[in-house]
């Protein structure tokens, strides 16, 4: 009884990792896709980015934050969140993750920030109200990406 209790512990830890594996490498293509892409959208909307980055990583207070893509210029920071499925509570954390963005990244104090949410598959009302927050809304599609939001929308700074 002990050891086949040890064996279950030991599938279910392996399945775990082989899940962990699956999910940040399904993640990481998704980023990748929407980082591809995400140069072009924002142009489109007169924000001229320089340089983009993936994964940057801060620890302040004990707390931990990750950014999945920051694209900038002199003059502006798009911070993107990058989900397979957006869903609402997402949408909440994201902005609350923008709220106390200087907290984490003192450089993002000193220029506006915009928020972008990014996804493979969501509701439409829940990116209707990612928009209504002041976020781009972009979905990965196949082997591209494409921002939803109307033509006349205005980013809400952060």
């Amino acid at each position: 009884m002990k050891e086949t209790d040890r064996q279950m512990r030991e599938t279910d830890r392996r399945l775990k990792k082989a899940e962990d594996l699956f999910t940040t490498q399904w993640g990481r293509l998704v980023e990748s896709l929407v980082e591809g892409d995400l140069v072009p959208l924002l142009r489109q909307r007169d924000i001229d980015v320089t340089e983009t980055a993936q994964r940057l990583n801060a620890v302040r207070n004990g707390e931990h934050c990750e950014l999945d893509i920051v694209a900038r210029n002199g003059a502006e920071i798009v911070v993107v969140e990058v989900k397979t499925t957006l869903r609402p509570r997402d949408v909440k954390r994201f902005l609350d993750k923008l709220r106390r963005l200087a907290d984490w990244f003192p450089w993002s104090d000193d220029r506006p920030v915009y928020g972008a949410l990014a996804y493979l598959r969501t509701d439409a009302s829940v990116a209707k109200h990612a928009e209504r927050q002041g976020l781009f809304v972009i979905r990965a599609t196949g082997n591209s990406a494409s921002l939803l939001n109307a033509p006349d929308f205005e980013p809400r700074v952060f």
